[in-house]
């Protein structure tokens, strides 16, 4: 097998955080089958195979990632969206072998067009953008009634309790108490002074409509090369990757999807995709309006949309992959990417959000 390279923090591929699933291995989970592709994507490794003409999803995660239980709270996910008639792959099997996980799903309906597409790359069409938005609206409106509490503590998973809280100082504290790889990380940084200064003018707008935001599991990572296309229609017809989905709320979804898809993070420079966000939003809020307190708290949120899902990641880095580089980086998505939002770019953004929401 030839050497696979991975997407990483920047626009170079990388050697990948884990091994790739070798053949022989795929057998041992599913049976005799043939690997046709494998992710580039970094913090796990999968592939989609084939057994006897029939194309499977399999995952592998570090026991340090996910365990069982973890996983066990995406799929009760994924089985309440599959029964709401939500267009979500359906989880075939998941065991533990040593010091890995194996997950297995059905492969979806549908094109992968984005699959190899870095993150943050930009829709392709703004008929994608306007499809992508619905799409996530009918995922809420199946999400409804999943009650189930936030996950476990675990790497790698975008919740919202430290902005949702009424002192996030105190919150960033509990938060990083819990996930000690976190406290070390923060420990060696400014991260009081940067919360100060970057975050809490951002949070103090958002305050008011706090306590106004139902809570909902949610995706957590809406871009589009977690979405299978219909080529004929433009359309969604699967939604991928629920691995960072939690119990946030559905204006967070929204933000993140925006800030994912619309923002080229990868050169901040570039302008922002603003007719992707139009037509985003408007996919989105022709099925699912949003509220009155959704239209006021999204452009307040977005700043800030991406903050825990960088803490997580400062934790794997540091007490997982043990690099140094990129717990740095993960840090300066925490700080830079929110800080971007005070700059002229970001104030547009927020501004075009605020006239459309």
């Amino acid at each position: 097998m030839s050497t696979l390279l991975a997407h990483g923090m920047g626009t170079e591929p990388v050697a990948p955080d884990w091994p790739p699933l070798t053949e022989a291995e795929v057998e041992a989970v599913v049976g005799p089958a043939h690997v046709l592709w494998r992710s580039p994507r970094p913090l796990s490794a999968a592939a989609l195979v084939d057994r006897d003409g029939r194309r499977l999803f399999v995952k592998r995660h570090h026991s340090t990632v996910r365990t069982l239980e973890g996983l066990a709270e995406e799929h009760a996910f994924l089985r309440h969206l599959r029964e709401r008639g939500a267009p979500v792959v359906e989880v075939l099997s998941a065991e533990a072998r040593g010091e890995w996980v194996y997950e297995v799903h059905t492969a979806g309906t549908g094109t992968d067009l984005y699959r190899d597409a870095l993150s943050w790359s930009p829709f392709v069409s703004v008929r994608h953008a306007r499809a992508a938005g619905a799409a996530l609206a009918q995922l809420h409106l199946a999400a409804e009634g999943f009650d189930a509490p936030r996950r476990r503590l675990q790497p790698l998973v975008s919740s919202f309790t430290v902005f949702a809280a009424v002192d996030p100082e105190a919150a960033l504290e509990a938060y990083a108490a819990q996930r000690p790889s976190v406290a070390v990380s923060l420990a060696r940084r400014p991260w009081r002074d940067d919360l100060r200064e970057v975050h809490l003018p951002f949070y103090e707008r958002l305050l008011p409509y706090l306590g106004r935001l139902a809570p909902l599991w949610t995706h957590n990572d809406w871009h589009a090369s977690n979405l299978l296309w219909d080529t004929a229609s433009g359309e969604v017809s699967t939604v991928l990757d629920f691995g960072l989905s939690d119990r946030t709320t559905a204006v967070h979804d929204l933000a993140t999807a925006i800030e994912r898809n619309t923002v080229q993070w990868l050169d901040p420079a570039r302008p922002v995709r603003f007719e992707d966000v139009d037509a985003l939003l408007d996919g989105y809020t022709s099925i699912r309006p949003l509220s009155s307190a959704e239209s006021a708290a999204l452009p307040e949120l977005l700043p800030l949309v991406h903050a825990e899902f960088a803490l997580s990641e400062m934790g794997y880095f540091h007490g997982v992959t043990r690099s140094a580089t990129n717990t740095a980086l993960a840090y300066d998505y925490f700080v830079e990417h929110a800080r971007w939002f005070a700059g002229e770019d970001g104030e547009l953004l927020l501004k075009r959000v605020r006239e459309r929401a």
